[in-house]
C-alpha cells in the first residue's frame, strides 16, 4: 500500500505543483513579506531559493495526458485493494472451503494411486534440439509457460512446432518433447490452471508424488507414434504397474481428459495386444491394475470443432473476430496471413484427425435428420417445449409450442444459409471423384511469401465444384477432407478410422488405427472396472458450420471461411455461421455421453465383459464476480477442473467409492433421448 501511495504522490500531486497555482500562492507571500517590519534571515533564504527554483522552472503547462493516465492508474489500484480487503473479510465474499479439506475432515485418505491424462495443447513442450533460430531455448518451453518466444522469433517457434508432412514424426534437426511430470500440465500460461487445482486437493488428503502421475505425452503425434518415437505407452504401463505394487496393491484410478479419453482408450487396447505392436500385458491386465476410468470431457465420438479446424483454421470466435475486424488476422497491408500459418502448421499434426466426427450418419445424421434436431436454444421457446413435454397431449400446451421444421445438424457443412434448410431432395450432391482434379492452381504461393497450404495444389475450378455441393454430412465430408487435405489425410487415416465396426472379432480390428474409437473396439475383459463419462452441460456448443467463399485475393489461399452474417434460425441455434447445441462449450453431449448412455451400457458388443458406466453431468454455472475467477461451478471444457462437485467426485472415487456409491447418474441434458434416436447394432 506504501508503494502505491509514493506512486501515486509521484504522478498525481508533482504535475499541481508545477503548476500556475503554485507560482500565484509564491507572489502573495512574498508580497506579504515585503509588508513586514522584519524578514527573518531564514525567509531571505527562502525567498532566494524559491526565485532561483522558479527560474529553473519550465513554463506553466495544461494538464497532459500522462497526468489522467497516472491518475486512472492510481484509482484502479485503489479500487483492486479495496475490493481485496472486502474479499477477505466480507463473509459473504470468501473463498468457500477447498473440497479437499473437507473430505478429509469427513475421513478420506488416499487409497488408490492416480493417473491424471491430459488432452490435447493442454500439455507443455519443450525444446531438446533445434535449428539456428532456436539458440539459447534449449529445454524452454515452446508450447505452455509464457508463450514469449511467438513474440520474439515467431516464424522460429512455428517451424519448432511443425511436425514433418510427410511421416508425421519429427523434422530434421529438430526435436521438441513434452515436458515430463505433474508441471507439464498444471498450468497452461501463467494464472490460468489446468489440472492444478484438482492436484491440490488430492494432496490435501494425502496424495504426492508417489500415489499421483501425470501422463505426459507429445499430444501432435498420432498415438501409436508417440510409443514409436518416445516409448509413451510403455512407460504409462511401467508406471501404472510401478504404482500398483508400491501402493500395497491397490488398483489405479485413471483421470484423462479431453482428447486424454481416446489417447487412454488407446492404451487399453495396445497393453493387451502382444509386442511388437502391444505392449504385452495379455488379457487380464486391465482387470488387474485399473480400478475406474474417470473420463472428464470425453470426446469419444470427436468434436465438430476439428472440421472447422482443417477446412479453414477457424471456429466460432475466430469467425467472430473476423465480423468484428475483417482483414485483421490475414491483412494484406500487415502481411500477418495468421490462419494461413495456423493452417500450415496444425495440419502437420496427426492428432487433429482423430477429433474428426465418428460413427458417420448413423450418429451423426444425414441430410434430413439428427440426433439433437429437436435442440432449441431460445430461452422461451425452450421453456415452451419443456412445458409441452411435462403435459404430453394437453391441447394448451401445445398451443404454446407449435413444432418447427427441425434443424438439420447432419449437415455438418452447409454452403450458404438457405442449403443449411433446403429439403434434401432440391440439394445438389457429386460423388467425391468429380470433384477431384489434378489442375494446379491459380494462387502462387510465393504471392503469399511462402506460407503454403494444400489449397495451393487445387484450381479454383476444383474449389468452385466443392462449393457447388453445397451440403456434406459426415459420409461425405470425409471424402471432401481427402480432397483438400490429401497428404494430412493420408498419413493420418494410417493411424485413425471414424467408422462403424460391423464385426469386432473381424482380424482386421486388430490394427492399432480402430483402438481410439470406441466404435471400433472392445473394452478389455474387465468386469470389476468402473467408467465415468463426467462433463458439462449448459454451454452452446458447436455442432455445424454455414461456408461461404472467400474473396479470391492475391493473399487468399484459404478458400472458405465460415459466413458470419449468417443467423436467426427457427429455435434460435444459428449464430455467427455456426448451428450451436448443448455441450461444455469443445465437446456436444452426444459425444461425451453416447457410449456411456447406450453403446457401453450392459452388456454389449462394445463391452463384452459388462463393466458399470455411469453418466455424471456438471451444470454450468457461470462465476457471479470477477472475483470468483473461472468460477467453482463451471462446466465449460477445460474450466471443469476446478468444479468443486467434480473435484469431490475424483477424490471420492480415489478413496475408494464406486459409482453407486456416487449416486449413479446424475443427467441434466437430452442424452438418454437422443441415444434412442440412434439406431446401431449393440
Amino acid at each position: 500500500m506504501g508503494s502505491i501511495l509514493r506512486f501515486l504522490k509521484l504522478c498525481v500531486l508533482e504535475p499541481v505543483k508545477s503548476g500556475e497555482l503554485y507560482e500565484k500562492k509564491a507572489q502573495i507571500k512574498l508580497d506579504n513579506e515585503k509588508k513586514s517590519f522584519e524578514i527573518p534571515k531564514i525567509e531571505k533564504k527562502d525567498k532566494g531559493s524559491s526565485e532561483e527554483k522558479k527560474r529553473k522552472r519550465r513554463p506553466s503547462k495544461e494538464w497532459r495526458c500522462i497526468d489522467s493516465c497516472c491518475w486512472a492508474i492510481g484509482y484502479i489500484c485503489t479500487i483492486w485493494w479495496l475490493l481485496l480487503f472486502m474479499f477477505q473479510c466480507l463473509p459473504g465474499l470468501k473463498v468457500p472451503e477447498p473440497p479437499g479439506t473437507r473430505l478429509k475432515r469427513e475421513g478420506l485418505i488416499a487409497l488408490h494411486p492416480v493417473v491424471m491424462v491430459p488432452g490435447i495443447v493442454t500439455g507443455g513442450l519443450e525444446l531438446w534440439e533445434g535449428r539456428p533460430c532456436s539458440e539459447g531455448l534449449f529445454r524452454r518451453r515452446l508450447w505452455g509457460g509464457s508463450f514469449t518466444e511467438i513474440f520474439r522469433r515467431p516464424m522460429c517457434w512455428l517451424e519448432h512446432l511443425s511436425l514433418d508432412n510427410e511421416t508425421g514424426l519429427d523434422p530434421p534437426g529438430i526435436r521438441v518433447r513434452a515436458v515430463p511430470g505433474l508441471v507439464a500440465a498444471d498450468y497452461f500460461a501463467p494464472g490460468y490452471f489446468v489440472w492444478a487445482i484438482l492436484i491440490e486437493n488430492l494432496a490435501r488428503i494425502g496424495y504426492e508424488g508417489k500415489n499421483m502421475y501425470m501422463a505426459a505425452y507429445d499430444w501432435r503425434l498420432s498415438f501409436q507414434n508417440t510409443e514409436v518415437r518416445d516409448q509413451t505407452l510403455s512407460r504409462l504401463k511401467s508406471k501404472i504397474e510401478l504404482l500398483y505394487v508400491t501402493n500395497g496393491n491397490k488398483k489405479v484410478v485413471v483421470v484423462p481428459h479431453s482428447m486424454g479419453v481416446i489417447y487412454f482408450l488407446h492404451f487399453l487396447k495396445w497393453v493387451e495386444v502382444p509386442p511388437p505392436i502391444g505392449g504385452g500385458g495379455g488379457p487380464g491386465w486391465c482387470a488387474k491394475h485399473i480400478k475406474s476410468i474417470m473420463n472428464i470431457g470425453p470426446a469419444f465420438l470427436g468434436v465438430p470443432k476439428a472440421v472447422g479446424n482443417i477446412l479453414s483454421a477457424e471456429s466460432k470466435d475466430v469467425a467472430f473476430i473476423r465480423a468484428m475486424a475483417p482483414g485483421l488476422l490475414d491483412s494484406k497491408i500487415l502481411g500477418l496471413q495468421t490462419l494461413h500459418h495456423v493452417m500450415r502448421v496444425s495440419r502437420t499434426w496427426d492428432s487433429v484427425i482423430s477429433l474428426i466426427p465418428k460413427g458417420g450418419e448413423a450418429i451423426w445424421g444425414n441430410l434430413d435428420w439428427s440426433p439433437e434436431e429437436d435442440h432449441v436454444c431460445n430461452s422461451a421457446k425452450k421453456k415452451y417445449k419443456q412445458d409441452f413435454d411435462n403435459n404430453g397431449n394437453n391441447s394448451d400446451s401445445r398451443g404454446l409450442f407449435q413444432v418447427q421444421e427441425p434443424t438439420k445438424y447432419g449437415r455438418i457443412i452447409s454452403f450458404g444459409k438457405i442449403v443449411s434448410d433446403l429439403p434434401s431432395s432440391q440439394l445438389q450432391t457429386l460423388a467425391s471423384k468429380e470433384f477431384m482434379s489434378n489442375n494446379s492452381s491459380s494462387n502462387s504461393s510465393a504471392a503469399c511469401k511462402g506460407v503454403w497450404t494444400e489449397y495451393d495444389e487445387m484450381s479454383r475450378e476444383n474449389i468452385r465444384i466443392i462449393a457447388e455441393n453445397k451440403a456434406y454430412t459426415m459420409k461425405s465430408l470425409l471424402d471432401l477432407l481427402r480432397v483438400i487435405a490429401p497428404k494430412m489425410m493420408k498419413r493420418a487415416e494410417a493411424h485413425f478410422s471414424h467408422g462403424i465396426a460391423e464385426n469386432l472379432d473381424d482380424p482386421k480390428y486388430n490394427h492399432y488405427k480402430y483402438w481410439s474409437n470406441p466404435l471400433e473396439t472392445k473394452l478389455p475383459d474387465a468386469p470389476d472396472m468402473e467408467i465415468y463419462c463426467s462433463y458439462g452441460v449448459g454451454i452452446p456448443t458447436e455442432r455445424s458450420y454455414v461456408y461461404k467463399q472467400s474473396p479470391s485475393g492475391r493473399f487468399n489461399s484459404i478458400p472458405f471461411q465460415i459466413d458470419s452474417a449468417a443467423a436467426g434460425s427457427e429455435n434460435g441455434c444459428l449464430k455467427g455461421g455456426v448451428f450451436f447445441v448443448d455441450g461444455d462449450e469443445s465437446v456436444p453431449v452426444l459425444s461425451a455421453g453416447f457410449m456411456c448412455a447406450k453403446g457401453w451400457r450392459g452388456k454389449t458388443r462394445f463391452n463384452p465383459s459388462g463393466m458399470s458406466t455411469y453418466i455424471r453431468e456438471y451444470k454450468h454455472k457461470a462465476p457471479a464476480n470477477l472475483l470468483e475467477g473461472r468460477g467453482s461451478e463451471s462446466g465449460a471444457h477445460v474450466d471443469i477442473l476446478g468444479n468443486v462437485a467434480l473435484i469431490e467426485d475424483v477424490l471420492r472415487v480415489a478413496a475408494g467409492a464406486s459409482g453407486s456409491e456416487l449416486g449413479g447418474d446424475r443427467i441434466y441434458s437430452d442424452i438418454m433421448k437422443m441415444s434412442k434416436k440412434i439406431n446401431i447394432q449393440l
